[in-house]
């Protein structure tokens, strides 16, 4: 397996005399765990070790414990990643951020809070493109769509393409084909990835969305569905945008030259 791009340049930093062979060992050290107390252990190698970040979940977390990892991880690191935020926990860390020198970036349609030190992430050179069906999917293709971008990728998106009416499909596809892997979102009865999967020659990954109503509503035949495609793609859980953005960016970001 070829080493991840980050390595490589850790590598390459310390071959040219730019950093000490302990501050590459330290760099490059993909088990190093950070704890917060005893509510958190920090993966801060994961992004070396995976080539993908740590995130940060906020669903289910006591704002203060949640601020308290995020900070802490952002200083870290230089970047964290707060997926599934509320925008009270937002006002609740922004503050601190501000205090600490620490920007903060928040994605309202995606609920996703970054911080860095450096407020912009390398590019890579990987293409994605991100399909909806329904304008009510978008909250779940913005969440992929900023992992992804966080994870170096130019992202290109599509939005409320429909699957009623198959002729609203080809023109919303046309400045995407350039992509090295789609993101098709659906809810409802979830036939749109398996009809792109149909049209392009690059891997599509499905995400069920939650919406629909009555039997199997939720994204529950949504996600039958695509499990069910005779056309070849991927299927994440229902809404798992996360997922289905950073699986992504490891597709995309894998056949790029180093």
């Amino acid at each position: 397996m070829p080493p991840n791009q980050t390595l490589k340049e850790v590598l390459a930093r310390y071959k040219q005399g730019e950093i000490t062979l302990d501050t590459a060992a330290e760099e490059i050290e993909g088990v190093r765990l950070d704890y917060i107390g005893s509510i958190a252990c920090m993966d801060t190698g994961r992004a070396v070790r995976c080539g993908m970040p740590e995130v940060v979940l906020a669903e289910g977390k006591d704002t203060r414990d949640l601020a308290t990892i995020a900070l802490q991880h952002a200083e870290t690191t230089g970047r964290c990643i707060i997926t599934r935020i509320r925008p009270d926990q937002v006002a609740d860390i922004e503050d601190p951020a501000r205090i600490r020198g620490i920007h903060a970036r928040y994605h309202e349609t995606g609920r996703i809070l970054v911080l860095s030190k450096d407020t912009t992430s390398k590019t890579t050179g990987g293409i994605i493109g991100i399909i909806t069906a329904g304008t009510s999917d978008i909250g779940v293709a913005e969440e992929a769509r900023i992992i992804a971008e966080e994870m170096g990728c130019e992202v290109r998106t599509a939005y409320d393409v429909g699957a009623a009416g198959i002729h609203r499909l080809f023109p919303a596809l046309k400045p995407l084909i350039g992509a090295h892997v789609f993101i098709v979102c659906a809810g409802r009865e979830g036939t749109l990835p398996s009809v792109v999967a149909g049209l392009v020659d690059k891997p599509v990954i499905g995400v069920p969305v939650s919406t629909g109503y009555g039997y199997m509503g939720k994204g529950r035949a949504a996600l039958a569905s695509m499990l069910q495609s005779c056309s070849v793609i991927a299927v994440v859980n229902i809404d798992a945008g996360f997922t289905a953005g950073a699986f992504a960016a490891r597709i995309a970001n894998r056949g790029l030259p180093s």
